[in-house]
């Protein structure tokens, strides 16, 4: 089984200088091994790798329903006891045990420390911190809107970099630490983070069990990933004040139009303000003790850590793939197959079935008002499939297709081809199984019509994605073509 804890080690020890013989010794391991781990690392980091997203279910907890309460009592009561919240949630129905509330208020209060604190200081090039930070912003346009920021901080120089982002993902947090080290023009030999799940799995014997594909990123850029030990939230003060920072000398006092704007004043504070401030500690710029940082910091790889999104989507009766609420034009050819989708910071690719690339379209701006990327200025007609081409992709879907597509033929007179294709556009929204149950419970009362098969599927089948389907025909005459 492939260790990523011990290829970090390993890659980090050489990065530092060691010999292969040295490492072998240290780490009781061959030297064979060690070459193999060493050119598997180089290929990696010097080629572009194209991740498949694999979809994670989401635990779900009995507090989750509460948790907004929970806030308001918070905000209302910023010194209420646990135990005061867990009576009041028992009123309104919470049936979970004490304990779960109080992991969780140990996640979202603020606790004070009680002993002297120290700061610690970092060589230059050692090591970098970073986290996130929520902020309710009320725009000028009357909008209020909950903002997730993102902060990386060198911890010798105090240089930040500090971004806007959606969320809070693993793949988010792999596309800002590509931004900021891209922006510090290197890599630190250590990277601290805070138990975030996107780093860090769990903890076992007192030690934290790193999340795989997390050191896979780390041995990319070459950094040991560090983290804070739990309950002890003094040990990330670097990037924790510096957030503070950002509330009191950015959000304060400023007024915001939209979130395009916000990134925009964000962008300049950080290079006219944030970069040549006296800062607190070092009482020195943070743009000067940088440059002395600089020439410390690991150099970044040729080629970037792949952090692009991978899926699969069926194209629907329009031709179109749907990423988020636009959608994408496809090649009328390959209408009901399933296509694979690469996403990229601002682009969206269409690959055939068999891998080819079809299509590349800038990705949709968010807020863009027309849903429609690829489209023709001016489309003479909508997409359509011969008819023949449709009844042999329905056939495909079992064997009790071919009777069935006889019988809508034979009950349904000139409106049978109109049939097929509406049976045919269900595989945008519904797994081909499913169809099927659908088909043959059709069959067995004798109910040949399109629209009833798509009923009984919305009742008792998980669609794919929330498309309502829409499939008329143009006019009469195109119902048997």
């Amino acid at each position: 089984m492939k260790d990523e804890n011990l290829e970090n080690i390993v890659i980090n020890l050489y990065a530092r200088d060691c010999s292969i013989r040295q490492i072998s010794r240290l780490m009781n391991i061959s030297r064979v091994r060690i070459r193999r781990i060493l050119v598997s690392n180089t290929v990696y980091r010097d080629t572009t790798q194209k991740e498949v997203v694999k979809p994670k279910n989401k635990r779900l907890s009995k507090l989750d329903p509460y948790k907004p309460y929970i806030g308001e009592l918070l905000e209302k009561y910023s010194d209420i006891t646990g135990q005061r919240i867990y009576e009041l949630l028992m009123e309104k129905g919470f049936d979970g045990k004490i304990t779960i509330l109080r992991d969780y208020l140990k996640t979202i209060r603020q606790v004070v420390s009680k002993t002297p604190l120290k700061m610690v200081e970092t060589d230059p090039g050692q090591l970098a911190a970073h986290d996130w930070s929520d902020y309710n912003i009320t725009f000028t346009t009357g909008e209020k809107r909950k903002v997730t920021f993102f902060s990386f901080i060198l911890c010798y120089s105090r240089r930040q970099y500090v971004s806007v982002v959606e969320d809070k993902k693993q793949k988010t947090l792999f596309r800002e630490l590509n931004s900021a080290f891209i922006y510090m023009d290197g890599v630190t030999l250590e990277v601290r983070g805070d138990n975030q799940k996107p780093c860090v799995d769990h903890w076992e014997g007192g030690q934290p069990i790193f999340n795989p594909t997390y050191l896979r990123f780390a041995s990319h850029y070459r950094f040991r990933p560090r983290t804070i030990t739990p309950y002890k939230p003094h040990e990330n003060l670097k990037i924790e004040r510096p957030f503070y920072y950002l509330e009191r000398s950015f959000l304060k006092g400023r007024q915001f139009r939209d979130l395009e704007d916000l990134k925009e004043q964000l962008r300049r504070w950080l290079i006219e303000v944030n970069d040549v401030r006296i800062h607190g500690t070092t009482k020195r710029r943070p743009i000067d003790m940088y440059i002395e940082e600089q020439p410390f910091l690991q150099p970044l790889p040729a080629i970037h850590f792949d952090t692009s999104d991978v899926v699969q989507r069926v194209v629907n009766q329009e031709s179109c793939v749907q990423w988020k609420e636009y959608l994408y034009t496809v090649p009328k050819k390959y209408m009901f197959e399933v296509c694979t989708v690469r996403v990229t910071e601002d682009q969206l690719i269409v690959y055939s079935p068999s891998g080819e690339q079809l299509v590349v379209h800038p990705l949709a701006k968010p807020g863009q008002k027309e849903r429609y990327v690829g489209l023709p200025e001016n489309p003479r007609n909508k997409p359509t499939m011969d008819i023949g081409d449709v009844i042999s992709r329905l056939v495909s879907f079992g064997p009790e297709m071919a009777r069935y597509i006889e019988l809508i033929k034979q009950y349904k007179g000139k409106s049978w081809g109109h049939q097929l294709r509406r049976l045919l556009a269900l595989k945008v929204n519904y797994r081909t199984e499913d169809i099927m149950v659908a088909v043959r419970r059709a069959m067995k009362y004798k109910v040949f019509d399109a629209g009833t098969v798509e009923s009984f599927l919305e009742n008792n089948s998980e669609p794919r994605y929330s498309i309502k389907l829409s499939f008329k025909p143009r006019n009469s005459s195109d119902y048997g073509k």
